[in-house]
């Protein structure tokens, strides 16, 4: 195998590798998101449950219309408001970060 061969190899994997956990940190989004929010919010319509739909968050806004930007959306994850709990003291913070990172693909 040539140097370049090689440094070209290399360079892909070097690429794959965020993508892949980047997949797998929304991945756990969902698996966090499904256990503690899905009873309240649906994920694929506009329709409100106890709390309103969140399909169209990667659009742009959120359902009260608010910009559906990380730190908003964590904000609203960590605060809660309109009947929904905060959840800064129930989750982690890897677990709250997930849960935003898979909101926002919504």
């Amino acid at each position: 195998m040539t140097r370049f061969s090689l440094f070209a190899a290399i360079a892909i994997v070097a690429l794959m590798v965020p993508l892949a956990s980047a997949g797998s940190h929304i991945e756990k989004g969902k698996g966090v998101f499904d256990a503690k929010c899905l009873m309240c919010h649906n994920v694929d319509n506009n329709e409100k449950k106890i709390g309103p739909g969140l399909a169209g968050v990667k659009d742009g806004k959120l359902p009260s219309g608010k910009d559906s930007t990380k730190e908003v959306v964590l904000e609203v994850v960590n605060k809660g408001g309109n009947g929904m709990p905060g959840y800064e003291a129930m989750l982690s913070e890897e677990e709250r970060n997930t849960v935003v990172a898979y909101v926002l693909t919504l």
